[in-house]
Order: C-alpha cells, then structure tokens, then sequence
C-alpha cells in the first residue's frame, strides 16, 4: 500500500514528529545525556518505522517536501541577519583557522577512502563516492558528482554516493553532541562561561518575550521573506559564474546586507531576536522532515566494503574533531561546541551542525563565537572549496 502525502500533510507530520522528538527526549535519560536534536530523534525513530515497513512490502509513503528547502533558506536568512560587522571582525582569526581545518579534513576524507578502498579492492573513483563528496558536500554534492563519476564508466556511483550522505547525515547528527558534552563535563569547561547565563543581553531577550509575540514576530518574518526574495536573484547572478554555490547563499547574503545596512544608518529596525526565534523554529522543521524521510534501506544494499568504508569515515570525523578541531580552535568551550557543528557539516549538512551547537548551548551555555564561525564556513566556503578538492582527486583518475 501507498500513501502519499501532500505538502500540508507532510509539514503537519513533520510537527508532529517534532513533538514527538521532544516527548521521547524528556523521558529517556540517553537522550537528554548525549544532547541528540529532538528533531533527529522524532524524524529517525519515523524513517526506522517507514523502512521496516518498506522491507516487508506493507507501506510506503510518498512525501511532498517542498517545504523542506523553504525552511532551511529561512533558516540560513535568519543566520545572515546575525552577520553584522563587528562580530565578524572578532570572528576573523576563528573562521580562517577553521576554514584550514575542515579542508584538512577535506583531504584526508578522500585519502581514507582511496587507501580503505584499495585494500578492499574497490575502484578508485566509487570510493571517493564515500569521501567528502557526501560527507561534506551531503546530498547536494553527492546528486551532483555521483553521475558524473557514473558517466566516466563507474556503474553505481550515485546510489553509493546518495546511500553515503545518507549515512552521514544521521551519523553527523549523533555524534556531534556527544562527542562536544563529553569535551565540556571532562574538561570542566562549563565554569569559564557561567557568566554568559547572566549576560544582561541574554536576560533583555528573555524578558522580551512578551513583545516578541505580540508585535515583533510578524515584522521580523516579513524582513527574512523580503531577504528571501531578493537572494533568489543574487544566487540568479552567481549561477552565472559558473560556480556552484548552496541554493541558500542569496538570501543569506542579502539579510547580511540589510542587518548591516540597519545598523550604520538606523533608518529602521530588524526585528533581531524575533528572527532568531522563527530561525530556530525553521531548523527544528527542516530537520524533522529531512530525517523522516530518509530511506534507510538504501544502507542495506551497500555493500560490505561500503560499509567498512563508511565506517572508517565516522572514526575520522570522531578522531578529527577531538583532537583536531578542539585543539586548534582553542580548547575552550567555544571550541567543544564547533567540535559538534563540525561533526554535523563534516559528515552531512550545515543545518545539522547547527542543531548539534544548538543542542549543546541549549544544555550549557551560549557560544556567539561558535555559531558565527561555523555557518560562516559552512555557508560561504566549504561548498566551493570542496568541489575544488573533489575535482582534483578525480582528475587523478
């Protein structure tokens, strides 16, 4: 049997598995301990339920996400509204050192999966299907490069590619927080930011959540529509570069534009901490149905090598994140938290490293430096630094 959904049945879905992420969360203790995203809980726990069901021939439902990529555009606005120019000047040691450390990890994504593949006797060119073109490029980069590999002789490149950045997008998302809590509690880092609880900012937000129901919140969706709007066209003029860029980069550079613009001439308001908000609620949607429609029995047909290859990728991005990117990022506590955003656009999708640092902060406390360096990089560089890399490689070939 068949279902198929459409996009109001699928949003309503998606909140009701957020919801039900959030209920699972509070009442299991390993949830809560190892700071797994409520939306990733909900939506997998779904996709484990829908594949059983595909795998027994009972049902299959055909989902309209055409609201996914609206929300995750929404998102990626909102975090362009958060670019003003002074933290960016703070942040510009940071986001070079990172943007270093994630083409290192880049290149050794490719080199694991050239030697692991080696020994397993798999073709050169189907092995960087499981290097960093899934893991940090996702499923953009995997639907992108997967048949072009394909078209230079390798038969299943793109399943392999498609079935690895599906891999990477749940692994991404389990291990990031984990691996940042336990950087935090072992090293007692949580005591250097205790103030930041009683940040007068923090307390100004707090207390106006009142006003940010009653009027702000329809000014600031209108301003990220707006931004929106206006992004489709400079990402119009960027596709004619010739370069591949994120579908969300327009708009994100145009709501850095207006919030700029905002605060040196003063001419009107952005309406900051409602956007924050719609941000955050725009992560949790695109999140819920991005992982509730994952097709886990794409992982089954890979095969042993695959696997083992895939396998070696998670122990990778665990080792690289521990002792790597919390070293060189300062061993701080803004540093274990780009460890989790890390561990999210390193094995599968900005917006996952995001939901990963959300999830820490929201146990611990705020990082204004983690969450202006890693989508800064996630969003502006990493998607054109890492077809650059992937070209290479396969130019080998």
């Amino acid at each position: 049997m068949t279902i198929y959904l459409d996009m109001i049945q699928s949003l309503a879905l998606a909140t009701g598995l957020l919801f039900f992420g959030k209920f699972v969360k509070r009442r299991i203790h390993f949830f809560q301990k190892y700071c797994i995203p409520s939306p990733v809980i909900g939506g997998l726990i779904f996709s484990v339920l829908v594949s059983i069901c595909h795998e027994f021939g009972w049902l299959y439902i055909n989902f309209n996400t055409t609201l996914q990529d609206f929300f995750m555009i929404a998102f990626f606005t909102t975090v362009g509204y958060n670019a003003s120019i002074k933290p960016l000047k703070q942040g510009g040691k940071h986001i070079f050192i990172f943007l270093v450390l994630i083409a290192c990890l880049i290149i050794c994504q490719n080199i694991i999966a050239l030697g692991i593949g080696k020994l397993l006797n798999v073709p050169p060119l189907l092995s960087l299907c499981t290097g960093s073109i899934p893991m940090v490029g996702g499923h953009g980069s995997a639907g992108a490069f997967g048949p072009t590999i394909k078209a230079m002789g390798v038969d299943g490149a793109t399943s392999v590619a498609i079935a690895s950045a599906t891999f990477g997008l749940v692994a991404g998302s389990a291990i990031g927080g984990p691996i940042a809590k336990r950087l935090i509690e072992k090293k007692n880092l949580y005591k250097e930011v205790e103030h930041r609880l009683d940040d007068p900012d923090i307390e100004d937000s707090v207390s106006g959540f009142k006003e940010f129901i009653a009027s702000g919140f329809s000014y600031g969706f209108y301003q990220i529509v707006i931004a929106m709007g206006l992004g489709t066209l400079v990402s119009y003029v960027l596709k004619l570069t010739g370069l591949k860029f994120p579908s969300y980069i327009g708009a994100m550079l145009v709501a850095a534009a207006i919030r700029n613009y905002s605060d040196f001439t003063g001419k009107f308001k952005v309406y900051f901490m409602e956007i924050q908000e719609i941000g955050e609620a725009s992560l949790s949607f695109f999140l819920s149905m991005a992982l509730m429609t994952l097709e886990l029995w794409t992982l089954s047909n890979l095969a042993l090598p695959m696997l083992i290859l895939l396998a070696s990728q998670l122990i990778l991005m665990m080792l690289f994140s521990r002792f790597v990117i919390f070293k060189y990022m300062g061993k701080d506590y803004d540093a274990a938290v780009m460890t989790a955003g890390a561990c999210g656009f390193g094995m599968g999708a900005t917006p996952n490293a995001m939901a990963n640092m959300q999830s820490i902060v929201d146990k611990y406390a705020p990082s204004p430096q983690a969450f202006l360096v890693v989508p800064i990089v996630g969003a502006l560089f990493i998607d054109f630094l890492n077809s650059l890399i992937i070209t290479g490689f396969i130019s080998f070939f």
